[in-house]
């Protein structure tokens, strides 16, 4: 027997490394099933487009989180303002919107030969009339500049508040149709102008008061509170002036916009946060669409006899 020491043969790292990589294989294959699951999964999503003005307010977030749950792939667009979303629906940009009151899709309809339907309710809000410069409207001093939006169905919705306010004197008593002309300048108080909506609340600095849109009150860093005078949005009257969910014609049945309709109505997140960002001034509604429908068909025939 040799006195010579024993040296031990290395031992083979082979079966570590095929341990390995079938680890790594494994995973990859994890990885690969669960992102194509993934994606199959989003592919079975109904995509739909949607175009508001504000939709950097929260409850949108909730919106889509909600639709998707109930199948719908939604992508909220926003719009700087109101002149946009119609003809961007108009164009297949978009598949529906959600902004305007029944009035201003009248008007647009009218104007521009087009058909654009309501398929559902959100909600009234009330318009309200601000200043930096006065705490009511009793301090407003004759001869003082007050503005308006200068689209056709906000401006007279904001006359008529101004002529409830005592500021102003519509020649024929006042309608959804009223403008600056209808102004009896020798028994009003204020000179009136009209500038974009979206632009009221800069020109707050420079005039007695605005009437300021819902939309743009909080992001001029106003409260709802902080109005001087509003419209009373629970006026039998006010039907017109109910906030829609607008598509083409050929859209007006699709079971997946209707759902959305369903969803933004009947879910409490949603309609809590509508009501948050409104300053709780909201009247949230389900009016029937056949009642939209026939409201906007009186308006669209009102609209033209008074072009």
């Amino acid at each position: 027997m040799s006195d010579q020491p024993q040296i031990e043969a290395p031992r083979s790292r082979t079966g570590l490394v095929v341990g390995i990589v079938a680890v790594i294989v494994v995973v990859i294959a994890a990885v690969v099933f669960f992102v194509t699951r993934g994606n199959a999964d989003d592919d079975k999503l109904t995509k739909v487009t949607l175009g508001t003005v504000g939709a950097s307010d929260p409850y949108w977030k909730t919106f889509k989180t909600k639709a998707k749950a109930e199948g719908i792939d939604l992508t909220v667009k926003d719009f700087a303002d109101y002149a946009q979303p119609n003809p961007a629906l108009d164009e297949g940009a978009l598949d529906i919107n959600q902004f305007q009151h029944l009035v201003y899709l009248a008007d647009y309809n009218v104007k521009n030969d087009k058909k654009l339907t309501p398929i559902g309710a959100t909600a009234i809000y009330p318009l309200g009339l601000f200043s930096t410069k006065v705490d009511s409207v009793e301090d407003i001093k004759q001869g003082d500049t007050v503005v308006v939006p200068d689209d056709d169905s906000n401006q007279a919705r904001g006359l008529l508040i101004l002529q409830s306010a005592g500021l102003v004197k519509l020649k024929d008593g006042g309608t959804i149709f009223s403008k600056l002309s209808d102004i009896d300048t020798g028994a009003s108080k204020v000179k009136v102008k009209a500038i974009k909506a979206d632009l009221t609340p800069t020109s707050l600095p420079d005039v007695a008061a605005a009437i300021i849109n819902n939309d743009f009150v909080e992001k001029a860093g106003l409260k709802f509170s902080d109005a001087i005078a509003t419209d009373d949005p629970k006026d039998k009257n006010a039907l017109p002036y109910v906030n829609v969910f607008a598509v083409r014609p050929e859209d007006k049945d699709n079971p997946t916009f209707k759902k959305l309709v369903t969803i933004y109505q009947d879910d409490k997140q949603i309609t809590d946060g509508v009501q948050e960002v409104s300053g709780n001034t909201a009247i949230l509604l389900k009016t029937p669409v056949a009642d939209l429908v026939a409201s906007l068909a009186e308006v669209e025939k009102q609209t033209r006899d008074n072009q």
